[in-house]
């Protein structure tokens, strides 16, 4: 495995420079071709052992670099073309405080309860199919739901009650 990192160590030395300057010649941003390369570089890593035993390893990584190279420009013009045709997105308000202030609490509570609040009370899923999307029991999701919604309650109680201390104490300065 040694060996394996060491050669692969080498031509990416070797070879990474020059895959990057094609790219950005082809391309015509650096940003671009580095991100390409580097994917192409990943992938080579990803099956060294397959590629390394190649006459030309460097021609498959270039290969893959300019594929992803034009399936970045692939998806680029689509999203032109999509934008021209409908229009650029609708502008989106910035989240009120009470939005903050949950997304805040949601932050403080355990990360499975946290997917059993957000998934039915904001994406609308029954409790079975969050049990289906987490792999566990009814039972399961019915108590991140209720242990969920109390931490929160808690901990938005909290938060009012410091915004409340805040404004007296600001009344009274």
């Amino acid at each position: 495995m040694a060996a394996d990192d060491a050669a692969f160590a080498e031509f990416y030395r070797g070879a990474y420079p020059g895959l990057v300057a094609e790219l950005y010649a082809y391309t015509g941003s650096m940003a671009e071709a580095q991100e390409a390369a580097q994917e192409a570089f990943m992938r080579a890593w990803s099956h060294w052992r397959k590629v390394g035993s190649y006459e030309y390893p460097r021609a498959w990584v270039a290969r893959v670099g300019y594929r992803l190279a034009v399936s970045r420009w692939r998806r680029a013009r689509s999203a032109m073309t999509s934008m021209l045709r409908h229009g650029p997105p609708p502008d989106i308000a910035p989240p009120g405080e009470t939005s903050v202030a949950l997304v805040a609490a949601l932050s403080q509570i355990p990360e499975a309860q946290r997917r059993a609040v957000v998934l039915h009370h904001m994406g609308g899923y029954r409790i079975a199919e969050i049990a289906a999307i987490e792999g566990v029991a009814e039972g399961t999701v019915k108590a991140r739901l209720s242990r969920g919604r109390q931490r929160l309650a808690e901990l938005l109680a909290d938060g009012e009650r410091a915004d409340e201390d805040e404004n007296k104490e600001a009344r009274h300065a």
